[in-house]
């Protein structure tokens, strides 16, 4: 395989697993795009390589940053802004859960916490507080969990897992 058809096939494929870790597909391919590339690119350079629109570039640029996986910089001699992509797969993890952690267990633990308070008088409602009781335990451990992994400074779930193979 060609590098062209590599680098092709990767930014693609990163984009349509981006779209499983809560991000858009264009927001995974420029992702992709500034991982594999060796130096910062701009918008400008970003749009003509994913032949996608400015305002498209933009917006997911703006959140790439925002999650935390790009960083701008400047280039000497230059108004534009380049963006690099953070290299370290492990912060990169890290930043996907929390975000992820954010989207989807915090509004769950909220959404238990608020209807905890169901009493439970009837069979119906006796199995509605256990449920919401069940889960909100799992959550609030799950929760505790991805706290724990996110704010590890290494990467102990490597660790981890190169010790059991072993």
């Amino acid at each position: 395989m060609k590098y062209t058809e590599g680098k092709e096939k990767f930014i693609h494929s990163w984009g349509d697993l981006g779209v499983n870790w809560g991000i858009s597909k264009t927001m995974g391919q420029i992702h992709a795009l500034l991982l594999l590339s060796p130096r910062a690119l701009c918008a400008d350079e970003i749009m003509q390589e994913l032949d996608i629109s400015r305002g498209n570039a933009n917006m997911n640029i703006r959140s790439l940053v925002e999650w935390g996986l790009l960083s701008k910089v400047q280039v000497m001699g230059d108004r534009k802004d380049y963006y690099n992509a953070i290299k370290d797969f492990w912060d990169i993890f890290k930043k996907i859960i929390v975000q992820r952690k954010k989207k989807e267990l915090d509004p769950m633990i909220e959404l238990l916490e608020s209807i905890s308070s169901v009493n439970g008088l009837c069979h119906e409602s006796k199995e509605f507080c256990k449920v919401v009781h069940e889960l909100k335990l799992f959550s609030h451990k799950a929760d505790k969990a991805l706290v724990n992994m996110t704010s590890s400074r290494t990467n102990w779930l490597v660790d981890s897992y190169l010790k059991m193979v072993r």
